[in-house]
């Protein structure tokens, strides 16, 4: 038998309640889950998000590994209380929602939909945008989350960039990498999603240089972090018609202060945080098979290099 503790916000907990049990007991793990305990020694797993209350895993001195609930561990991977291997959610549900919210931004920007939605005249207004194929789309960050809105965006036929830290490879996607390849994927760019994680060379990679290479009336998206954007140089470059738009769903401080420019700016967008959500069906399955795999003595998949930050 082992003993799972699920350490999340209250509100989550209706939704794992059934699920994760019913995951665990289908990858063959005899396991009983927890809210609370008053045996911390007894704990063999942490299923966790950073909106709980659980911030010193000292107590847990058995511990064998701390499963994330969420994609980005910017929250959780500073804390020095946790001495066994810390796993990000990695989840095809995911990835799936985060491309279908980036397919359809993206879209929105490219066929130029919002003069019709936003329309302030009676003005016959046809303006045919180009295709596909001569719009370039980059993507900064190009992990599980950006490959797959690559490759969704390289079926449709845009001429799609990424960039990331390493050298990666994806098939019709032009793949840059390091410091030397963040200019040649901005350069002339005229729709730019942001799905970095929020890390030390990450914060601020949308400023006024970076800006200043896109392709005059460019298009920021961002699902990824609030900090990879700085706020003032993005203002800037709306206010100079650098940027014409700025789709957000993530910000430094959530949920956006009331007084933030963003809210009254008419070139930006916001959606509150909600470009892809976990879906406890989904995750649940591969923290069930994640744990399998401890229990078996396999490797871990998704193991957070606490160095990087992600």
């Amino acid at each position: 038998m082992i003993t799972v503790l699920f350490a999340a916000a209250d509100r989550a907990w209706p939704s794992y309640e059934t699920v994760l049990p019913a995951a665990l007991a289908e990858a063959g793990l005899d396991a009983t889950v927890l809210r609370e305990t008053d045996r911390p020694e007894d704990v063999d797993y942490i299923v966790y998000a950073p909106n709980g209350t659980l911030t010193d895993f000292t107590p847990y001195t058995n511990l064998k590994a701390v499963f994330s609930l969420w994609a980005g561990v910017e929250k959780i991977v500073g804390n020095t209380t946790i001495t066994c291997p810390l796993c990000r959610l990695v989840d095809p549900s995911l990835a799936q929602g985060m491309t279908e919210w980036v397919v359809g931004q993206v879209l929105r920007h490219h066929l130029g939909l919002d003069r019709y939605i936003k329309r302030d005249s009676r003005d016959w207004d046809q303006v045919t945008p180009p295709l596909a194929s001569q719009r370039k789309v980059t993507i900064l960050g190009i992990g599980e989350l950006g490959a797959a809105s690559a490759r969704a965006l390289r079926a449709l036929g845009f001429d799609v960039h990424g960039w990331s830290n390493s050298q990666k490879a994806i098939d019709g996607v032009t793949c840059h990498a390091g410091a030397g390849g963040l200019e040649p994927a901005l350069s002339g760019a005229e729709i730019v999603v942001l799905l970095l994680p929020d890390a030390p060379g990450t914060q601020n990679v949308i400023n006024a240089d970076t800006l200043a290479h896109l392709a005059q009336g460019a298009v920021i998206i961002n699902p990824g972090r609030g900090p990879l954007i700085d706020d003032d140089a993005l203002i800037d470059a709306l206010n100079s018609g650098q940027l014409s738009h700025a789709t957000l769903d993530v910000f430094r401080q959530e949920p956006l202060p009331q007084d933030h420019p963003f809210w009254s700016h008419a070139g930006v967008t916001i959606t509150p945080h909600v470009a892809s959500e976990t879906r406890p069906f989904s995750a649940a399955k591969v923290i069930a098979e994640n744990m399998r795999r401890a229990e078996a003595g396999e490797p871990l998949m998704h193991v957070v290099d606490r160095e990087r930050g992600y």
